[in-house]
């Protein structure tokens, strides 16, 4: 029977995310039925029905929410993207269909509200006006809106930060008065028919998420304020939609991703997916994979989701025996540097000097003492293995090395930078900020190694993506014409899980031992992808000229 049921669920997963079984268990569970509720063949089988997520209300929590100023939005949809919770969204509306949806309002109040929700803007009105100029055929301009989803969103703010210098969004304080009209404009959304595929670019990544069924991670889970883990899994499955529609399924190790996403009866994903132990999703996923070859579902495709304790530590063995192995699994690691699910505690990915529980900085011994292990590194010396490192924020290196992970045929490891707002110490709308410092600042630089690009390592590897790439530090630009050299211990200053390195002014040696570990590591990968250092080149002169005199 469970075999059935499991069987059941893998095929039907698609179609069950609205259906009336899993609302009337969510209803039950609402209103207190806890344990008196009859079993089923969910409860049977300890499965929770898939995106029961999307019934979960947080519109009593959150103190803030975004609002949207149409006129300045010029629909670029990194709030869309980097929003953790699937509380905010983009869609394309025809001038028909708002004609018609203006007509049917009940007041001039509620089509003032519709007015100002949309946006005649260049990407979707201007160029589609050209375009039917030239060509009748062509659909005209379509109206663009940002729509918040009041019952989704915690208030972190990512958005604000995403939106950043076009200053469309701002938060405000939740009311009474206002919250009712979110609820009206977000009933507005769901009637309204989905962004015509005409509207939809798939070669603009950042647009993916006009797609309605690129929703596989609907919300509703139980993530922290701002989660950096929540966004790149929904961007990570929006890709993954794109590519394969439903014919894919997670195992997830153990961990921020798995007690988020199982908050019974919530469940935000609308893929299938299952957790083992800690140690063993890699393991797992191997027996999965061996049993859909054997029956003729080599076309789907299964994900392996964890941490980096999950993947880096205690599942390293594991994790480096899915890779060896030349099976097609793709292992996605939510590289936070800590044990983030149980309180923290440092793992091998925790940078020099973190401070982390049972590597706390004390008078003595300051923070973490051992160097960062390098997964993506470690990962391409294995044979035959696709190979990233990357970050949300940056969506269309993202989404690419999602995509070319999907594309090759055999094992593939991409490693995400995460940010973790308790354990890295830093504001709930920091993710996007926090992940692009992290690769400016030479913490977390990003890259591709595709084993089918060339005959040679260099060849094969790419760095593309990182700023001042042919020097050890990135030169930032500042608006007065200035530069601003941003290293580690600038990324470091701006967490507090390295604040006790910096006192009176002074920089702690261990945080510049950590420094120079991190420039050790980027040299080594310019050095992997033959990419020349300028600055390393007149320090070799500088030596060589000493020498000589």
């Amino acid at each position: 029977m469970t075999q059935h049921y499991a069987r059941v669920y893998l095929e039907k997963t698609p179609q069950w995310y609205d259906n009336d079984r899993a609302r009337a268990i969510v209803d039950a569970y609402n209103k207190g039925a806890g344990s008196s509720q009859p079993a089923d063949e969910f409860l049977a089988c300890s499965l929770v029905p898939a995106a029961t997520g999307s019934f979960r209300d947080f519109s009593y929590i959150a103190p803030d929410l975004p609002e949207y100023t149409a006129e300045s939005c010029v629909a670029c949809m990194e709030c869309v993207q980097n929003c953790p919770d699937s509380a905010i969204w983009g869609k394309v509306i025809t001038p028909e269909e708002v004609e018609r949806k203006l007509a049917a309002a009940e007041s001039d109040t509620a089509r003032e509200i519709i007015r100002g929700q949309l946006a005649q803007t260049t990407k979707f009105w201007k160029t589609y006006e050209t375009k039917k100029a030239k060509d009748p055929s062509s659909p005209g301009g379509g109206y663009f809106g940002i729509f918040i989803d009041p019952t989704k969103c915690k208030g972190c703010g990512e958005c604000v930060v995403a939106c950043g210098e076009h200053e469309s969004l701002k938060m405000i304080k939740k009311t009474r008065d206002n919250l009712p009209g979110y609820f009206n404009l977000w009933e507005f959304f769901k009637t309204t028919p989905p962004t015509p595929p005409a509207y939809i670019n798939s070669r603009l990544k950042v647009d993916l998420m006009l797609r309605e069924e690129a929703n596989q991670f609907v919300g509703g889970g139980g993530s922290c304020m701002g989660c950096g883990e929540a966004s790149s899994i929904r961007q990570l499955l929006t890709m993954v939609y794109e590519k394969v529609q439903h014919r894919y399924g997670v195992v997830a190790a153990t961990g921020c991703n798995t007690v988020f996403g199982s908050t019974y009866p919530y469940n935000p994903y609308r893929a299938p997916w299952t957790n083992s132990l800690f140690e063993n999703a890699p393991t797992v996923a191997m027996g999965i994979r061996a049993m859909w070859d054997q029956t003729e579902r080599q076309d789907h495709h299964i994900l392996v989701l964890g941490g980096d304790g999950a993947m880096l530590d205690i599942g390293f063995q594991a994790l480096s025996r899915m890779l060896s192995s030349g099976m097609n699994i793709k292992a996605f690691v939510l590289d936070t540097q800590v044990y983030s699910n149980t309180g923290g505690q440092a793992s091998t990915a925790t940078f020099l000097g973190q401070n982390a529980k049972m590597s706390v900085h004390g008078k003595k011994i300051q923070g973490k003492q051992e160097r960062r292990k390098e997964i993506a590194n470690i990962a391409m010396m294995h044979p035959y293995t696709f190979v990233a490192q990357t970050v949300g924020p940056m969506i269309n290196h993202f989404y690419k090395a999602v995509e070319q992970a999907l594309d090759f045929d055999g094992p593939a490891l991409i490693n995400i930078y995460t940010t973790c707002q308790p354990e890295h110490q830093v504001a709930d709308d920091a993710s996007v900020r926090q992940a692009i410092l992290a690769v400016e600042s030479r913490a977390f630089p990003v890259f591709v190694y595709h084993p089918n690009a060339g005959p040679t390592l260099a060849s094969r590897l790419s760095l593309q993506g990182n700023p001042s790439i042919n020097r050890d530090w990135h030169r930032r630009k500042n608006r007065d014409g200035s530069e601003e050299i941003v290293d580690f211990v600038t990324f470091a200053s701006t967490e507090g899980r390295f604040q006790n390195h910096f006192k009176d002014g002074e920089v702690s040696e261990t945080l510049r031992r950590s420094q120079v570990d991190r420039l050790e590591n980027w040299r080594l990968l310019q050095q992997l992808a033959g990419v020349r250092n300028n600055d390393l080149d007149q320090e070799l002169a500088n030596a060589k000229s000493a020498k000589s005199a």
